[in-house]
């Protein structure tokens, strides 16, 4: 059995800006010799109770397009190579034949951030790499699941960025093909919300609603508020005016909208936390921990290993109402349980240490 992670760092959509990351930790010029295992990677059968005597493999992030660029021609000026998608199969070619993973029983292609996206995008082609029938391959995106909201000066500025990072890499080619076909501009395709419809492999997406690198990102950047009345905010809901709280609040509509443009799926599962947060499984205390919270008496690691393991279906945990004001302590971390299926319900936790936020 084996565990694949891709880690995040972003991605690069101009030639100056990918030439800059080159000489980063952000490449794999500066990559750190000695890489922390925890969380999902854990080998310590008391935190990782399901999954710590597998292959784990954390796979550094170097190419600045969640594996997807493939561009033949090597940049003159700069010596730049545009071929994540490349890489990404010499990766796997590597741990299937020189590691033993072609005789895997299971599979997981997991990431964070912008490693998340990359396990959304590759997720069925990792799949076709094990021939057997009889091999279990899921996946699992954790705070990679970035949606195309508009700035609060009403700018896509995320579109546009995805749409320059498309370009430059070569990645249309690398998205899901019935996604790219079925839309007149392919480079949404690098959107989750628009990719995942066309997902067969079971997914497991966890997030959170008011991601703080989206909100600071996608919804704030910094050209959108140049008075830098947002500044504050940002960093801490508690310095948020009301309008700002609403703001915020409308961005997490948007995102669990785009959750549920998805459709409903029996494989499919979410974990979604309603924290300011962009947190990884990689981190032992959200994983699991002796105080690390629950739902139904299960922590993420245990939903997670039900899920992959024995096929459990989340519909056991979800409530026929919005269950709101319940809240949990746990450094200042909540977790929202969140699943769509014919009958839309939901469960939500939150933040004791946030203001706030009006569920809409």
């Amino acid at each position: 059995s084996s565990t694949l992670s891709f880690l995040g760092g972003g991605w690069c959509e101009t030639t100056s800006d990918c030439k800059y990351r080159a000489h980063t930790d952000l490449s794999s010029n500066n990559a750190p010799i000695v890489a922390h295992f925890s969380g999902v990677l854990s080998n310590d059968p008391q935190l990782n109770p399901d999954f710590y005597n597998w292959n784990l493999f954390k796979i550094r992030y170097c190419d600045e397009s969640s594996y997807t660029g493939d561009i033949k021609k090597v940049d003159p000026d700069t010596n730049l190579h545009y071929r994540g998608a490349r890489i990404f199969e010499a990766i796997m070619e590597e741990l299937l034949y020189s590691k033993g993973m072609i005789y895997a029983q299971n599979a997981i292609l997991g990431g964070t951030s912008a490693g998340g996206l990359g396990a959304i995008l590759h997720c069925d082609k990792f799949k076709l790499f094990f021939q057997l029938m009889t091999v279990r391959v899921k996946c699992i995106s954790d705070a990679g699941f970035f949606v195309n909201v508009k700035t609060i000066t009403g700018e896509p500025q995320i579109q546009e960025y995805y749409k320059r990072v498309v370009a430059l890499h070569g990645s249309t080619k690398n998205l899901p093909l019935s996604c790219t076909l079925s839309l007149d501009d392919p480079s949404l395709c690098f959107f989750p919300q628009y990719a995942a419809q066309h997902i067969c492999t079971p997914l497991f997406i966890i997030n959170s609603a008011y991601d703080s690198f989206q909100i600071n990102h996608s919804l704030v950047p910094p050209e959108a508020g140049p008075q830098h009345v947002w500044d504050y905010c940002k960093g801490n809901l508690n310095y948020c005016s009301p309008n700002q709280l609403q703001t915020i609040q409308d961005f997490r509509l948007t995102f669990l909208e785009a959750l549920n443009e998805l459709g409903p799926s029996t494989s499919r599962g979410y974990f979604i936390s309603s924290c300011h947060s962009h947190h990884g499984i990689e981190i032992q205390s959200y994983w699991s921990y002796n105080n690390s919270p629950t739902l139904a008496n299960k922590t993420i690691a245990e939903a997670v290993g039900d899920w992959f393991l024995i096929g459990v279906s989340f519909k056991r945990f979800i409530v026929p109402i919005l269950v709101a004001n319940l809240a949990i302590r746990y450094a200042d971390i909540v977790l929202l349980l969140f699943f769509f299926f014919e009958q839309k319900s939901s469960i939500e936790f939150r933040c004791v240490s946030q203001p706030t936020l009006v569920i809409g």
